[in-house]
């Protein structure tokens, strides 16, 4: 993230539909034609591009996480590494993920946020929910918010994150198989980092934490399979 981020991390940044004069598809497109961004060559260098910067902001997540479960007291201000990254993506996933919704887009915002094109609406709820969980997490870490129960929401969000990603349509893109590949081990990997986080506890490691170790280990994984994911 991932992410959950992470997990946008898990969640990857969503493909740019068509070109503005071609019918609008959310579905990863039909096969490509001519004018059709999905499955185009522009199309998938901009959408290996989105799942490569994830990868970037899920991997400074799963070092910040590292550090914790080692029980390293040296570079304590990588603490904020995981709510800078999840604020992060989640700012850029919530202006950029479609270029025909809100804000960037001709359609309003009741618009975008109403509308049965569920890939949008996922990729708006991916938004949120990355803003919402870097919200808190940055707080925890000023000890603003001290209690146990605002530790959830992370592995909460990985749980939620990897689920969704199964629930992801793909529709008839070129490279279908292959996104659908890539995003069930991203879905698998979230669900589990999200188990033994919650597993962890929600409390600040003291010492080294072999299931904090795991979903540490389980992010960095996350981030590595963006880093490589192709179409």
């Amino acid at each position: 993230m991932i992410g959950m981020v992470f997990l946008l991390g898990a969640a990857g940044f969503a493909q740019q539909p068509e070109s503005a004069h071609e019918p609008v598809s959310h579905q990863h497109g039909a096969p490509a034609v001519a004018g059709q961004w999905d499955g185009s060559p522009e199309g998938k260098a901009f959408s290996e591009f989105n799942h490569h910067l994830a990868g970037v902001f899920v991997l400074l997540i799963g070092l910040s996480e590292l550090r914790g479960a080692l029980g390293v007291s040296m570079l304590a201000w990588s603490r904020f590494l995981l709510p800078l990254a999840m604020l992060g993506a989640g700012g850029f996933l919530m202006i950029w993920s479609d270029h025909d919704a809100w804000p960037i887009g001709s359609q309003s915002f009741a618009q975008t946020f109403l509308s049965d094109d569920y890939e949008t609406v996922q990729h708006k709820l991916y938004a949120i929910l990355l803003l919402g969980v870097g919200t808190i997490e940055f707080l925890r870490r000023m000890d603003k918010v001290t209690r146990i129960a605002w530790g959830m929401p992370l592995p909460v969000f990985a749980l939620i994150g990897g689920a969704m990603l199964f629930l992801h349509s793909h529709g008839t893109h070129p490279s279908a198989q292959m996104i659908a590949f890539h995003h069930s081990v991203m879905g698998t990997m979230a669900v589990l980092a999200g188990l033994c986080k919650i597993t962890a506890g929600t409390k600040p490691q003291v010492g080294r934490s072999p299931w904090g170790l795991a979903w540490s280990a389980l992010v960095l994984l996350i981030g590595v399979e963006l880093l490589v994911y192709t179409e």
